[in-house]
């Protein structure tokens, strides 16, 4: 939980006067009523979106109380105190919830990479990288310091994709030493026409840090890759 995060939130309350509890369409009047809609409909959904538990009527009372510069039921070492104590519970609960994914993203890939090297077809490399070719091309193949135009699809270990040039109707050129270490090496395989499918372990895509929300830490990722050019893109 982010402290800035919390304070633009209740000066965005400030703003708003008060927090209306019930309204109706017919409530909604005044352009004033209707930005006091607004904002309190602002502040519910971020606190809903950070899993906020709040009471209604003490947090109307807080918005008003703010805005009109009241005697504060707490002292602001209690208030300051009392946030940075969420605040830390809230960062250490987020931070053992992670944790616990990486361990089992790491269980699980380690299990299906040692159940994959076994397929026909699966070549594993001497770092772990692991591919299957689908289509063979007959050109070049590009050096880890080249730029390659490519078509790709990368999915999760569950199939959930998280990105796919093919849905983009446009290739992706880059720099192949400017990606991760799987791809770096992977591609460096393929000759120009070719399709590869690639496995990489974790440690050689986005590792402990992962790519969130879509790529969790440690996690196996499969991509499909066709080689359609070496060089800058025309």
């Amino acid at each position: 939980m982010d402290k800035a995060i919390i304070n633009k939130g209740l000066l965005t309350a400030v703003l708003s006067g008060a927090l209306m509890v019930t309204a109706s369409a017919a409530d909604l009047k005044t352009e004033e009523q209707k930005l006091s809609y607004i904002f309190g409909l602002d502040i519910g959904r971020t606190l809903k979106a950070q899993g906020m538990e709040v009471n209604f009527k003490t947090l109307s009372a807080a918005i008003q109380t703010g805005f009109e510069g009241g005697e504060t039921l707490m002292t602001e070492a209690e208030i300051d105190n009392t946030r940075q104590a969420f605040i830390t519970r809230k960062t250490e609960e987020a931070q053992a919830k992670v944790a616990k994914i990486a361990g089992a993203n790491a269980t699980e890939g380690a299990a299906f990479l040692a159940g994959n090297a076994k397929k026909d077809g699966v070549i594993t490399t001497a770092s772990g990288l692991q591919y299957q070719v689908i289509t063979a091309g007959k050109g070049a193949k590009p050096k880890a310091e080249e730029t390659v135009t490519v078509h790709y699809r990368g999915t999760t270990l569950n199939g959930q994709e998280f990105d796919s040039s093919y849905k983009r109707n446009a290739p992706a050129s880059f720099p192949l030493n400017r990606v991760i270490p799987g791809w770096t090496e992977g591609v460096q395989l393929m000759p120009v026409g070719s399709k590869y499918k690639f496995f990489i372990p974790s440690a050689l895509a986005y590792g402990e840090q992962g790519s969130p929300p879509s790529i969790m830490p440690n996690s196996t990722l499969i991509f499909e890759v066709e080689l359609i050019s070496i060089g800058e893109a025309k």
